[in-house]
């Protein structure tokens, strides 16, 4: 059976002068290395798919399994996989999070004046496209586009424009439509970078967006949106479509996007999507992503959706930036209140009801449709609720399963008043404000069993729902979203995931015209600004950091950016207390934040990094049983692996120790890019082990000095637990903290 592969063969290193002769050469090369398998020029031309000409070597073709399985013993290929399908990790602007004073989740105007706003930065994201007719993407003040840019706006049938501020937009579909078939390529909505689904248009502007007075979600959260850096320019690269079998967004595409993206000079890259964490080579992503870094392009991507169930992040080769998701302290409040009293604070973007009076409850239980399982309805899942049963009432569903916004829908068809969302026990505290097509209210777990004891006890159950408000200063936030993917890291359990978290819950940014804020078609409403949740959401906010990180210091490497955002993150919330899991009231871990909340303001004087060149990662995929030859077809020149190489010494600004059996020394290497000046270690140790550092003290005298230390880690008790520790470099004023995680030890 035909499917669509991959074929990557490292990279191509064209020098200055490179002239579109040189692309049309390599693909000429790809239509003769298919030919050799397949059997003609003809049939080579016709598997080919695309062929990555620019900086990624390799392609995408039809082939028979046989053919690929041949075509990956060649040994100018490094692998061979199939053109697998990822998703956008939302669940369906800037959010402010006072953490400590002035310093925030959004950069206060100290840094905004200091990178000047991001400006002519030139931030891309990988999404669904954009609605280039937003007032986020305005180009009034800025000034002519640079002149390094290469992109292109690829003009369509639906008068799709760039200008000064959006200056690029390419799609690509190619992999979609192989893996799609033919009824895909007839469709004219596919060939344009017009977003349809409203995700682009969402991250783009909190990447990037311009200011825009009186943003608001139904009149609600009103105030200026603005994204991380607004004085960017941005490009995006539309590698995301409807979905097939779940999957939006396809490998080939998004090596092709890298590809071009690299070529046409982009600064910074944002992807809110991914697929399950795999081999780093039999992935499109990680492939694009290392090619990006080695150029010094920061990846920054979304840790993924599947949380709180540990080992389920995504996007996990130590070249990418990736980002969980917090809530922060703004909520939505629309209040439940019962006949007898009780009250209950839930969140919803929903109108007012009809009537300022008290309304029947009824569990959506009780109001099956008949024959339909109880499970089912219980759920409120399409056609599983009487309309007899539930017209003019309240109609309380349990979250899970279907859409919260389709529960609404069932809701409303089935003719009742108001709809109550009653969280599951997985998701626990994590409250999302929906635009719901009736009045409705989410509650948590413990809130909604209240709810539903009411109802079990009471003859007649009456209740009403609040319009929703804004709540400002909320407490405690920020907290780990219950959604946001959780560690360990399935592929180099030694390297910690997620990085970093940032806001992901409720985030009010940028959204399409083409299409309603619940997605539904039948839905006429049309917003310029709309709420979504997810990792989507909190992985743009980094990228808009990046973006200023990389105005005011334009020298640093991106592997410099990642350490300062992580070394300078927060792990407490604005009571000054651990940060706690959103699921529940139990202390967070950094399975699932990483290093922490981020703190822009300090990132930009972080002090100490851990730095990493292009050949400490090369060193890392040595260790990753890739051999001689394949790392140099990576790497485009001659390289030799170290004899011996130790995972655990890979200079990352976390420490992970997957098992430890007696003890074992680590060593970092830490450069300063401060003022000169003395750092001394302080050590958080957990119960069961010994650490100790040598030596505890570093000096530096010059700006680029850099400085080694070995940290030692002990059993002195054995145990089944991770234990989480960390270790904190001071200078009176810098704190420069690296988290420490050690599994099951063993003496």
């Amino acid at each position: 059976m035909v499917k669509s592969y991959i074929v990557y063969m490292g990279s191509h290193e064209h020098g200055e002068g490179v002239t579109d002769a040189d692309f049309d050469l390599v693909t000429q090369i790809h239509h003769e290395f298919v030919k050799s398998y397949v059997g003609s020029s003809e049939k080579a031309k016709e598997a080919i798919i695309y062929s990555y000409t620019r900086h990624i070597n390799g392609f995408a073709a039809m082939l028979e399994e046989k053919e690929a399985a041949d075509i990956a013993k060649h040994p100018d290929v490094v692998s061979v996989f199939l053109n697998k399908g990822r998703k956008l990790h939302t669940t369906h602007s800037w959010e402010f999070m006072d953490l400590e004073g002035n310093d925030g989740v959004i950069p206060s105007d100290s840094l905004f004046r200091k990178a000047k706003y991001g400006e002519d930065t030139i931030i891309a994201n990988f999404d669904t496209g954009v609605w280039p007719e937003s007032p986020s993407f305005r180009d009034e003040g800025m000034g002519p586009i640079p002149s390094r840019w290469k992109g292109t706006c690829q003009h369509d049938h639906t008068g799709f424009r760039c200008n000064r501020k959006l200056i690029g937009a390419r799609y690509f579909n190619k992999g979609y439509m192989a893996h799609a078939g033919a009824d895909a390529k007839f469709n004219r909505s596919l060939n344009t970078a017009r977003d349809y689904e409203g995700h682009g248009s969402h991250t783009l502007s909190t990447i990037g967006g311009t200011f825009v007075p009186g943003a608001n979600v139904f009149g609600l959260g009103n105030g200026t949106a603005e994204g991380g850096s607004p004085r960017a320019r941005v490009a995006t690269y539309k590698v995301c479509w409807p979905p097939i079998d779940g999957n939006e967004c396809f490998d080939a595409d998004i090596m092709a996007a890298f590809d071009m993206a690299i070529h046409d000079g982009v600064d910074v890259l944002s992807l809110s999507l991914g697929g399950n964490a795999t081999d780093y080579f039999d992935d499109g992503l990680s492939i694009g992503a290392f090619h990006a870094n080695m150029k010094g392009i920061p990846v920054i991507c979304s840790a993924g959706n599947y949380g709180p169930t540990p080992a389920t992040v995504f996007n996990v080769a130590p070249w990418i930036l990736t980002v969980g998701a917090s809530t922060l302290d703004r909520q939505f409040d629309s209040v439940v209140e019962l006949h007898n009293g009780q009250r209950f604070m839930g969140a919803s973007l929903s109108k007012a009801m009809p009537e300022d009076k008290l309304y029947p409850l009824i569990n959506a239980a009780d109001a099956k449709a008949a024959n339909k399982p109880v499970e089912n309805a219980t759920l409120c899942m399409r056609g599983t609720i009487d309309p007899e049963k539930a017209r003019g009432k309240i109609l309380v569903c349990l979250r899970g399963v279907t859409a919260r916004v389709e529960k609404s829908l069932v809701a409303l068809e089935a003719g009742a008043a108001g709809m109550i969302l009653c969280n599951d026990e997985l998701s626990g505290n994590e409250l999302i404000a929906d635009p719901h097509l009736l009045p409705a209210s989410q509650i948590n777990y413990k809130d909604g069993l209240a709810v539903y004891a009411f109802m079990n006890s009471t003859k007649n159950p009456l209740g009403y729902i609040y319009p929703p408000k804004t709540k400002l200063q909320i407490k405690p936030a920020p907290a780990m979203a219950a959604f946001s993917s959780r560690g360990p890291n399935t592929v180099t359990p030694e390297i910690l995931k997620p990085d970093v978290i940032a806001p992901g819950v409720n985030i009010i940014a940028a959204y399409s015209e083409g299409v309603s804020p619940t997605n539904l078609g039948f839905d006429k409403r049309r917003v310029p600004f709309i709420t979504m949740s997810g990792t989507s959401m909190s992985c743009p906010h980094v990228a808009g950091v990046v973006g200023l990180l990389k105005t005011l210091h334009p020298d640093w490497s991106p592997a410099v950016i990642k350490s300062a955002l992580m070394t300078t993150a927060r792990t407490r919330d604005n009571t000054g207390k651990p940060m706690l899991d959103g699921g529940n009231d139990a202390k967070a871990t950094p399975f699932a934040y990483g290093s922490g909340h981020i703190r822009p303001n300090r990132a930009m004087d972080p002090g100490l990094v851990y730095d990493l060149t292009n050949n400490d990662y090369l060193n890392f995929l040595c260790f990753s049983i890739y051999n001689q030859s394949q790392i140099e077809m990576f790497n485009g020149a001659r390289y030799r692996c170290p004899d011996i190489i130790n995972i655990l010494d890979f200079n990352y600004p976390t420490i992970t120790i997957p098992k430890l059996y007696g003890s074992v020394s680590v060593t970092r290497r830490v450069k300063n890019v401060g003022p000169p000046g003395t750092y001394t270690a302080r050590l958080k140790v957990p119960a069961r082990l010994s650490i100790s550092v040598e030596p505890n003290v570093l000096k530096f005298d010059n700006i680029g000095e850099e400085k080694s230390f070995k940290l030692t880690v002990e059993v002195t008790r054995p145990g089944e637990t991770t234990a989480f520790g960390g270790i904190t470099w001071s200078d009176g004023k810098r704190q420069v903290r690296s988290p420490i995680v050690v599994g099951g030890v063993r003496g």
